[in-house]
């Protein structure tokens, strides 16, 4: 895991450098105050006094930049970033005078931090795939790119509270506010920056807002597919154009894991060899995100030499997984057929990864790194690292395609608030046909209309305090106990999935499992955020499709970390900045058409020169992710349900372990039941424990904490 920390307080510039090294933070103040002398473990000093700043993990040289105007004027870039040393210095004369949008307007994925005098400003990005925490320490303010360090800094506990949130309104920024799993330490929200002064901190967006009378005034769509061709090419020649990184084989020749190490040496012998080749290399599953970036990054100059010339020969390493568990599935053959023919292109070098029952989610829980924070992808990340070991040392990926493309079904009440009627019949139709084995199929096109009229006339207020009325009544609906019997609301299918959706906010599906006790808290935030006009100046389908994006980046973060493999970087190019910016200006009538995103990908690649596209390019791959999660589900019963005995969670007050127990149950043997809402829960058990059994902290120093976060654990009894 990378991170960057610093900190701000009202001693910083009154620190003697005589009694402390530069960096150090110690020694006394003026006043004769112990000022806290402590140091991020095998961190690398960027600056020091009077705000220092720190890069820790195993980041590339590569990926630390820093440039100045002068000592006390200075700007440090982590991560992937296409701008030039000029530009970087153009982009901090623009943020002293407070313009930070420059700072983020560059191509690739990366955390800015910018020091302008007794002025720091620390820049998240737009998607929150870069977040920034922050919390009160010594008389100021700590911040860095991972909670868990700051946790360690003040010595914090558990949310449950937070916890509770997560589990039952996870996509509601309303429910979560800026919290997190540890008391004390704050999120920055996407599409924000953290401005210290002299300890003083200051959250302040950068991004311009639109008007809520008013409709913002629309690109043609031919702009603005363009803009998105353009964005998405500057992302991935930002990647290509960096230098190539041979991976570190470790001793012995094997994967040694990621940093920190991931467990005994022969679970990466037993993954196939000794990790990532060297150069780059991209998904390629058959679909449309993936299979774009591959081809982008295939057709563009420049690819993929390594040092020493060493690696795919100029060709563009191309992994496409195959799981032999549910190779049954017609769409997992029809995409593998896909994958096999895009591969026919000669800058493309493919491989095929064959996976078993070890790669099935909910594989090896047990074992695994810690993670910042909880997240769904933590049952997947076994089956995740299983393809990535076989991937090139810088790994494209097309996570965010969907968030940043398709129309979220509350994009319905926007466009009848514009009075855009005629917009909604071609989503409402294809609706009506995703769902015609239904008796009530010739109706679906009026009910879907007047949910979304409904929701367009529900003021933000009102939409909360339904959303806290539906936790406190707890009115989930009845599962039937049969196999194969029909899903209900709100568990699948394509109608009640947006019907559903269509809301200012609405329960999470692993609410059904909570206790009243974490419902009603959670009930409690949502009245109190009811109050509030944070939401006020946004339209819902606008409001819930960046909730949706900021959850699917946060799950990505957790996903990297989970899976990580040593020496390897994953590329999301999709939840860039820029590329995030292009996609939002995409037409929300042009979006909320079938198969939108299909279509954008597809001349998005026809404007790069890529033409010839298999038949059924762009088809979905829901079928086949949930017919694996039911096989892992049933091969993992045994090893869940003993997680479950005495849950931690259940000791928390959260959840009742015997009915989690009699849902995981039902679920293998194929019952209707929200399978994402069991991962979550899954999810959020294993990483208690991993937290717990935790040794160490992340600081060292004379004035380091004494215990690790979370010390004494989760308090069994606990309520929240």
């Amino acid at each position: 895991m990378r991170w960057v920390v610093g900190w701000s307080s009202t001693t910083s510039g009154t620190v003697p450098q005589r009694a402390a090294p530069p960096g150090t933070h110690g020694g006394h103040d003026d006043y004769g105050a112990r000022v806290p002398t402590v140091h991020p473990v095998g961190a690398q000093l960027l600056w020091g006094d009077p705000a220092p700043l720190w890069a820790v993990g195993d980041w590339r040289p590569d990926e630390v930049r820093v440039v100045s105007l002068d000592p006390l004027t200075r700007l440090a870039v982590l991560g992937r970033c296409g701008a030039g040393d000029e530009q970087l210095r153009t982009g901090l004369v623009a943020a002293r005078g407070g313009a930070l949008r420059h700072l983020t307007a560059w191509p690739g994925s990366y955390t800015a931090i910018a020091q302008v005098g007794r002025r720091t400003t620390v820049v998240g990005d737009l998607a929150g795939a870069r977040p920034v925490f922050h919390t009160a320490w010594a008389g100021g303010t700590a911040y860095a790119t991972a909670a868990l360090p700051l946790a360690d800094l003040i010595e914090a506990q558990l949310d449950i509270g937070h916890l509770a949130a997560l589990l039952a309104c996870p996509d509601s920024p309303e429910a979560l506010a800026d919290g997190t799993p540890y008391k004390g330490v704050r999120r920055v929200p996407p599409g924000h920056a953290l401005v210290l002064r002299d300890g003083a901190r200051d959250i302040t967006g950068y991004e311009p807002t639109a008007s809520l009378a008013v409709s913002a005034a629309q690109l043609p769509p031919d702009q603005a597919v363009e803009d998105i061709r353009n964005a998405l090419v500057e992302a991935v020649r930002t990647r290509l154009a960096a230098p190539r990184h041979a991976p570190d084989p470790g001793p012995g020749g094997l994967d040694p894991g990621p940093v920190p190490g991931m467990g005994p040496a022969h679970r990466r012998a037993a993954r196939g060899g000794p990790g990532p080749a060297p150069g780059v290399g991209a998904d390629l599953s058959g679909g449309s995100a993936s299979a774009t970036l591959a081809l982008l990054a295939a057709g563009l100059p420049g690819l993929p030499g390594t040092p020493l010339g060493h690696g795919t020969g100029g060709r563009l390493l191309a992994v496409t997984f195959n799981d032999l568990v549910t190779d049954d599935s017609r769409v997992r053959q029809a995409e593998l057929e896909r994958a096999h023919a895009i591969a026919a292109n000669p800058r493309l070098r493919h491989i095929v990864v064959a996976a078993g029952e070890e790669a099935l989610p909910y594989a090896d829980l047990a074992g695994g790194p810690l993670t910042d924070e909880p997240g769904p992808s933590l049952v997947t990340a076994e089956r995740h690292r299983h393809r990535l070991a076989a991937g090139g040392a810088d790994h494209l990926v097309g996570h965010g395609a969907r968030q940043v493309l398709d129309a979220h079904p509350a994009r319905l009440a926007d466009l009848l608030m514009d009075r855009r009627r005629r917009h909604l019949l071609r989503p409402v139709s294809a609706l009506a046909r995703a769902d015609r084995s239904s008796a009530q199929a010739l109706v679906i096109p009026f009910t879907v209309y007047r949910a979304a009229r409904r929701l367009a006339r529900t003021s933000y207020r009102e939409g909360l305090e339904a959303a806290a009325g539906q936790l406190r009544a707890t009115a989930f609906p009845v599962v039937d106990d049969t196999p194969g019997a029909a899903v209900p609301a709100g568990v699948g299918g394509a109608v009640d999935a947006s019907l559903a959706a269509l809301t200012w906010c609405r329960p999470g599906p692993a609410a059904r499992w909570l206790t009243g006790e974490a419902l009603a808290e959670v009930s409690v935030r949502l009245q109190a955020a009811a109050v509030r006009p944070q939401g006020l100046a946004q339209r819902p389908g606008e409001r819930r499709a960046a909730a949706a994006l900021a959850r699917h980046a946060a799950d990505h973060r957790i996903l990297e970390q989970a899976a990580e493999v040593r020496s390897q970087r994953l590329h999301a190019p999709f939840l860039d900045n820029e590329v995030v910016r292009a996609c939002r200006a995409l037409p929300e009538a042009l979006r909320v058409q079938p198969g939108a995103r299909a279509a954008v990908l597809r001349a998005v690649l026809s404007g790069a020169g890529v033409r010839d596209l298999p038949p059924g390019w762009g088809a979905t791959s829901h079928a086949a992710h949930a017919a694996a999660v039911r096989a892992g589900l049933r091969a993992s019963t045994g090893p869940l349900l003993e997680l479950f005995e005495a849950p931690l969670l259940a000791d928390a007050g959260l959840v009742e372990a015997r009915v989690v127990r009699a849902a995981l149950h039902g679920a293998a043997n194929g019952r209707a039941l929200p399978l994402d809402g069991l991962a979550e829960l899954v999810s959020t058990e294993v990483w208690l424990r991993r937290l717990l059994a935790r040794r160490g902290t992340c600081w060292t120093g004379s004035a380091a904490p004494r215990q690790r976060a979370v010390a004494g654990g989760v308090v069994p009894g606990q309520v929240v």
